[in-house]
């Protein structure tokens, strides 16, 4: 005698109970296999992504997975057009909010990790309002999806979002402006907290980035505030990730000092500044005649950023560059200007020719 219920017979719905148990089991035995296998994984390796992979898949619901079985088995059912649409949007609907639920736990995920890492609480604040937007945005790109699945027409939804949003941020640009700089700073990086930079004229350490505004420590003390948006605009100089630093300088040498002495003077400073071994020796060469002096220039990389170490290094090569030249009696030069007394025979001599009358000097 054959079975029927809801114009389907015994072996149709045994067929469609044993495929929706049967894709649930697999489902769940698959996720129960990544998770063994990624949380040995995650044990052994020091990186973030198998972590967060990890958590998704923890926070995987069965009913979620039920909902997505069943659909697989109504195809093996015979029933009307209306009951099939409802439960093939049912197991799309699950699987958009799947993916919304794993979405929201990989930010979650992430923003952990980086609030755990040292550092400064405007930075983590930024970060906050970093992952609560795309946190804002998964959700509701998930629910537009819903909505959509379900048949409602969420054109004029979108485009009412769209001249909202656009009337906030033309009324908010500024704000807006400083904001997202925020998060770029915090996303790449230029400098953090502690960091010697230089912004046009100013220069300091930075102190403070917080959402709107940037704050140095400047030399004298004084605290220098930036706009965030005014300082990604600006060229930046952040001199504590500087490597090394290349040293220049010019000795200025007397006029009158011997043929042989000239010469000596790129080897003496060769050997002064390479027997330094912090120190890598670039050139020494006479480059030029000035007003008042004969010029050498002299360019050295110290091999560290650290300030005062260069500067306790450059003083110690002036110091023995000083003592070379008055061990081999060479002289510095310094400004000075020559008055020459023009001779009768020189060509601008003898001008104003003696008894000259007001009227000849009038002539010439």
């Amino acid at each position: 005698m054959e079975f029927l219920l809801n114009n389907n017979d015994l072996e149709n719905w045994s067929m469609a109970i044993g495929v929706c148990l049967g894709a649930t089991a697999a489902m769940v035995f698959l996720r129960m296999i990544f998770l063994r296998r990624l949380g040995d994984l995650s044990l052994r390796t020091v990186t973030r992504i198998d972590d967060l992979v990890v958590k998704m898949l923890n926070r995987t619901y069965l009913v979620l997975l039920l909902a997505i079985g069943v659909y697989l088995g109504s195809i093996f059912l015979v029933m009307p057009d209306s009951w099939r649409l409802v439960v093939s949007r049912v197991a799309v609907a699950s699987l958009i909010l799947q993916l919304g639920i794993w979405g929201d736990t990989a930010l979650r995920g992430w923003r952990s990790q980086l609030l755990a890492q040292p550092g400064d609480g405007a930075r983590k604040a930024s970060s906050t309002i970093l992952f609560f937007m795309l946190r804002l945005v998964v959700w509701t790109v998930a629910f537009l999806m819903m909505l959509d699945n379900f048949g409602f027409n969420i054109t004029t939804l979108v485009a009412s979002l769209g001249i909202g949003g656009i009337a906030v941020a033309l009324a908010t640009q500024n704000i807006l402006g400083d904001l997202f700089a925020s998060l770029s700073i915090m996303l790449d990086k230029p400098f953090e907290v502690g960091d010697f930079i230089i912004v046009g004229d100013a220069l300091g350490a930075v102190e403070y980035i917080g959402l709107k505004t940037t704050r140095l420590r400047g030399l004298g003390g004084e605290q220098i505030v930036f706009s965030n948006g005014e300082l990604l605009r600006s060229r930046i100089h952040n001199h504590k990730r500087m490597q090394s630093r290349r040293v220049a300088f010019i000795l200025r040498i007397a006029y009158g000092t011997s043929e042989a002495q000239v010469t000596a003077i790129p080897a003496m400073i060769r050997d002064i500044v390479g027997s330094r071994s912090d120190v890598d020796f670039e050139r020494a060469h006479f480059f030029r005649y000035g007003d008042w002096s004969l010029d050498f220039e002299v360019v050295y990389h110290f091999k560290s950023p650290d300030y005062i170490l260069h500067m306790d290094a450059q003083q110690d090569i002036l110091l023995q560059v000083y003592r070379a030249f008055q061990r081999e009696g060479i002289q510095f030069a310094h400004p000075l200007s020559v008055v020459r007394v023009a001779g009768a025979h020189d060509p601008v001599g003898g001008w104003p020719p003696a008894g000259a009358s007001p009227a000849e000097l009038m002539k010439h």
